[in-house]
């Protein structure tokens, strides 16, 4: 049984921790499709160019996974009804590695890819997200504002972000020991 309408496939799940982001943005998540959280997309993007601008800034933030640019048209939610530009993360074929996929890390560096390639392009969702009414939907989700400053900074790079992402890591996988039922974890979060 599915735990969601939109928790329909094990590749949603695989590509969850980073696809969710996208709920804190003007961005489609691909809910109104058939591949909710697998496909992500957004009004106007040229996803080549993005895609080859990801590609440039951190392609080892790519592997694991198959990127297919492709277009798609959300029934309801975001964008309903307008045929959007974007791509769908495929974690079901030989391209899959579970240890280099990076779910999380490939979805913040589209999201700077925009920013770079569109720097006023309207990302972040600032209209009521759940329960929250002073935060931006990215902050809170993403449990604070440090992603939505990074993408937001033309400056900043993704070697600023991965070293903050792994000093993050060392402190959960530190914190959590404790708790651990069968070992340590082979690889850092995703």
């Amino acid at each position: 049984m599915n735990p969601s309408p939109n928790a329909a496939t094990v590749s949603m799940a695989r590509a969850f921790p980073g696809t969710v982001l996208i709920e804190g943005c003007n961005l489609s998540e691909g809910r109104g499709t058939t591949r909710p959280l697998e496909t992500l997309g957004g009004p106007k993007l040229d996803m080549t160019q993005i895609l080859k601008r990801m590609h440039r800034l951190a392609p080892e933030w790519m592997q694991g996974c198959l990127l297919r640019p492709t277009w798609f048209l959300p029934t309801f939610q975001k964008h309903a009804g307008q045929i959007i530009p974007g791509f769908q993360i495929h974690v079901d074929s030989k391209h899959y590695d579970h240890q280099a996929f990076k779910p999380y890390r490939l979805v913040t560096l589209w999201l700077k890819a925009i920013r770079l390639e569109i720097p006023d392009y309207p990302i972040w969702r600032d209209f009521h997200y759940e329960y929250e009414q002073s935060r931006l939907a990215i902050d809170l989700i993403n449990g604070g504002p440090f992603l939505r400053e990074w993408v937001d900074d033309e400056k900043a790079m993704p070697a600023d972000f991965e070293s903050r992402l792994l000093r993050d890591e060392a402190s959960w996988l530190s914190d959590s020991r404790e708790f651990w039922l069968y070992g340590s974890p082979k690889q850092s979060i995703r």
